[in-house]
């Protein structure tokens, strides 16, 4: 059975969890062009590579972040989005 580590309840079976796309920054919605906010929603990296994606503890309600190597499927790290916030700052 895979399993995750969420930060506020531990390990956890990954049926537990919602997938919610990896982490980025959005540009300013006022600021940009149309093709601009097209290409941020609809365009992404689909390169393997370690990156960091949003996670879902559906039974908890809590939102974090795993930064996950998306060649091999192996979850690296887990943190909250407090640390993301802080390493962004």
């Amino acid at each position: 059975m895979k399993q995750l580590r969420c930060p506020l309840n531990g390990v956890r079976p990954i049926e537990e969890f919602a997938y919610g796309g990896e982490v980025r920054s959005a540009p300013d919605p006022e600021a940009c062009s149309d093709e601009q906010w097209m290409d941020h929603l609809f365009n992404r990296n689909g390169s393997a590579a370690i990156k960091r994606e949003w996670w879902y503890h559906v039974a908890s309600g809590y939102w974090f972040i795993a930064e996950r190597d998306t060649q091999r499927d192996v979850v690296i790290h887990t943190y909250s989005v407090e640390r993301l916030r802080e390493r962004t700052a």
